[in-house]
């Protein structure tokens, strides 16, 4: 299947797929030899010991923020659209987190989360990773192309850093929904291209729409009256408080 006609590009697949930070068989021996950055034109990931055959490509560089592969919102913006995913401030800079993480906490129907994964989120975001928002759209409109930059561009000149972010992070502040006018601001603060208004104003729709249906259906289940049986008021009536039972004293 040629790219033009498949619902994911090749190099958002492999970013999506790919275990970054694994070392380079190529520079084994050689020191930061982890696979850290894409070159989108050759869907390849590569260490900085490989990027003298990529310097005129396109490259993204991953980050790592405790043990998770993120993205900075500014490069990542450049390549889709953004807007409702979770974005926190490190290092003084935006990051968003690229895949799922395991959850630690229970779905709670009383706040927001994540259309995908339930992960608890900040109003009014409705997806906690780039990949959580891909497979929703993918699910409801079948494709990604649309909240894709229609260039592509991203720099050749890749400023490289230690790609280790501290956890020093926080959630950045609610952004804006895109309207039916076209006027708002994506997460990052910059205005949406017109191309991507409409999609994300869909997908927004599409997104409230399956929250309202999960949260309703979680809030009927938890209403379900609980009515006592004989065995436990049985037992709740002839509870006593017995003799404390003490250790024996050597």
């Amino acid at each position: 299947m040629q790219d033009g006609f498949r619902p994911i590009p090749e190099w958002f697949d492999v970013l999506l797929r790919e275990s970054f930070f694994s070392l380079c068989l190529i520079h084994a021996s050689a020191k930061k030899n982890e696979r850290n950055i894409l070159c989108l034109d050759c869907c390849l990931s590569i260490c900085t010991q490989c990027l003298p055959p990529h310097r005129k490509h396109r490259l993204l560089q991953i980050r790592r923020y405790v043990y998770h592969d993120v993205l900075r919102l500014k490069d990542a913006e450049k390549l889709m659209d953004c807007s409702l995913v979770q974005s926190y401030t490190t290092n003084s800079a935006k990051v968003v987190f690229l895949k799922q993480r395991p959850l630690t906490r229970l779905f709670r129907s009383s706040r927001n989360a994540c259309i995908t994964c339930h992960r608890n989120l900040q109003d009014p975001y409705l997806f906690c990773c780039i990949s959580c928002k891909v497979q929703h759209t993918l699910a409801t409109q079948g494709s990604i192309r649309a909240h894709l930059s229609v260039h592509q561009t991203l720099e050749t000149s890749l400023e490289l850093d230690d790609c280790q972010m501290t956890c020093d992070s926080v959630l950045d502040p609610p952004a804006s929904l895109p309207t039916s006018s076209g006027s708002t601001t994506s997460s990052g603060g910059q205005g949406l291209p017109s191309h991507w208004t409409n999609s994300t104003t869909t997908l927004l729709c599409t997104a409230t729409t399956a929250f309202v249906r999960k949260k309703r259906s979680t809030l009927s289940i938890s209403r379900v009256p609980h009515r006592p049986t004989a065995t436990t008021v049985g037992v709740t009536a002839n509870r006593r408080k017995g003799m404390p039972n003490r250790s024996p004293f050597y």
